[in-house]
């Protein structure tokens, strides 16, 4: 996200790499992985910010220079504050704490062409879980990033999902052989008596982030990743960080297969798109794709799940998620249309920027400057993927 923190960028292009290999070469794990995860990958957020770190080269750069992007924004601040709305709606009983529209004062801002596509992004696919790759310590965080209580930097602030929060955290950081270093000596030494997870809120307390407004608008459950006390570390030592983050970055993905998932439709079989997936306990919602489909991350535990969508009767399920239980358990709803007339309310629909935003426009600005000055030198590592063939792939990501 920050273009001066340059090992989640590297971790993921090494990430890209392995997926492919590892498919080509038999790997069951991967060709499971693969098979079954639609898998997106931003190895870079802030381009504009990253070239400017480059320029003072690695281990040279501070903790200032490429954070931001070239309009001096900071992309982790720059989404908009849907954090303050729940909690103000947490007070309100009955009142809905998910899918919280964007305020149109928002948009009277400075909204960064980056972050208005990550939004369109993260609003035209069903997403699921995510993480945000950092660097400047060692810790993995979860939201809520903004403090329940505005004045206070450092305060404890839970969403109604911390128990799986708290989770997919844990996966991480047990997986990962620095952040489960029990020396307190040690980068992120700090947080070792906290398993090397923390909320957001009670470590520094912010608005804007991009883990808040994902949970608050959308259905994706994002956690956060600081990959090291160096933000800007020597190329030789990226082979080593990305063995040390391999395995949870594995462990992570395949998380998203934890809970339950399934289909809400009518009698007839048609999908029914916009119903509501509620947990008894949970107050937070998730919605059905278009074609009637859901994911609901879960931690092991017995649960009362329903389904509900305008015109149609609720049905309630009770589910039990066994703690060894690895794969998300199926659990699908067919809802019964009510008989009577409902009335069907004028559209009254707000002026959404995202909707004429077209994130590829400046792409196109972009490739049309590079022409004028000429085709780059191809990466190192253009030739195995452009002769590859029927041949089986030689390992990658080997140090040179």
């Amino acid at each position: 996200m920050h273009g001066n923190e340059v090992v989640g960028r590297e971790m993921l292009i090494y990430l890209a790499q392995y997926l492919c290999s590892e498919y080509l070469l038999g790997n069951t794990r991967i060709q499971t992985l693969v098979n079954h995860t639609r898998i997106h990958l931003l190895p870079s957020m802030n381009p504009d910010g990253y070239e400017l770190a480059a320029e003072e080269g690695a281990g040279y750069n501070g903790w200032i220079n490429g954070r931001q992007t070239a309009q001096n924004l900071d992309l982790n601040r720059n989404f908009p504050d849907l954090t303050s709305e729940a909690y103000r709606l947490a007070k309100i009983r009955g009142a809905r704490m998910d899918h919280l529209p964007i305020p149109q004062s928002y948009w009277l801002g400075k909204v960064a062409p980056e972050t208005k596509a990550v939004m369109k992004w993260m609003k035209s696919v069903p997403f699921v879980l995510s993480a945000s790759l950092h660097g400047g310590d060692l810790v993995v965080s979860y939201p809520y990033d903004y403090s329940v209580h505005p004045t206070e930097d450092k305060m404890f602030s839970p969403t109604p999902d911390e128990k799986m929060f708290k989770l997919l955290s844990k996966t991480y950081a047990d997986a990962h052989p620095g952040i489960s270093d029990k020396s307190e000596m040690r980068c992120g030494g700090n947080f070792v008596k906290r398993g090397g997870i923390i909320n957001g809120a009670e470590w520094y307390s912010f608005t804007g982030g991009m883990a808040d407004f994902n949970y608050l608008h959308t259905n994706c459950f994002e956690i956060t990743l600081e990959l090291g006390c160096e933000k800007f570390p020597l190329p030789d030592e990226l082979y080593k960080l990305w063995h040390e983050n391999k395995e949870a970055l594995l462990k992570l993905m395949e998380m998203v297969h934890r809970g339950i998932k399934g289909i809400v439709s009518d009698k007839f079989g048609n999908p029914i798109k916009n119903a509501r997936i509620s947990v008894k306990g949970i107050r937070h919602d998730i919605l059905t794709a278009d074609d009637g489909d859901y994911w609901r991350l879960l931690p092991p535990g017995t649960y009362i799940v329903s389904a509900q969508a305008r015109g149609y009767s609720k049905v309630l399920k009770k589910v039990t998620l066994p703690a060894k239980m690895i794969r998300a358990g199926r659990v699908d709803f067919i809802l019964q249309a009510v008989n009577g007339k409902f009335r069907k309310l004028p559209a009254r629909r707000a002026y959404d920027p995202l909707e004429d935003f077209d994130p590829h426009a400046r792409t196109e600005l972009r490739k049309n400057e590079e022409r004028s000055l000429g085709a780059r030198e191809k990466p190192w590592w253009w030739p195995y993927f452009s002769s590859l063939n029927q041949q089986k792939p030689l390992w990658l990501l080997k140090q040179s």
